[in-house]
């Protein structure tokens, strides 16, 4: 299993920017997709989490970003997306994203920075 990230850049205090994450190969079953996020010197820590039964898509977002971010997946498209909105400084950090099939599979990281 291979995924792709995209979609991080450099963005001012306030603005917003979507993350999305592919993920291709042996893909059977995937029941958990998520992104963590690693700044300088922190360790690495959970953005949010999706999770699906039948038809229903299931949440869980940080503290820290709940109202201001929101998680989905295609699951037809096997990828998994972050809208992020109102972006504060602290979010600066690279993104993970994640899935869960069996294991877990990691991306290699998107780079997003919020300026002042």
């Amino acid at each position: 299993v291979q995924l792709v990230e995209s979609g991080g850049g450099l963005v001012q205090a306030g603005g917003s920017l979507r993350l999305s994450c592919a993920a291709s190969g042996t893909i059977l079953s995937i029941s958990a997709m998520g992104w963590y996020r690693q700044a300088p010197g922190k360790q690495r820590e959970l953005v949010a989490t999706i999770t699906s039964a039948g038809s229903t898509n299931y949440a869980n977002y940080a503290d820290s970003v709940k109202g201001r971010f929101t998680i989905s997946r295609d699951n037809a498209k096997n990828t998994v997306y972050l809208q992020m909105n109102s972006l504060k400084p602290e979010d600066t950090a690279v993104y993970y994203c994640v899935i869960t099939q069996g294991s877990d599979y990691w991306g290699q990281g998107t780079q997003v920075t919020v300026s002042s």
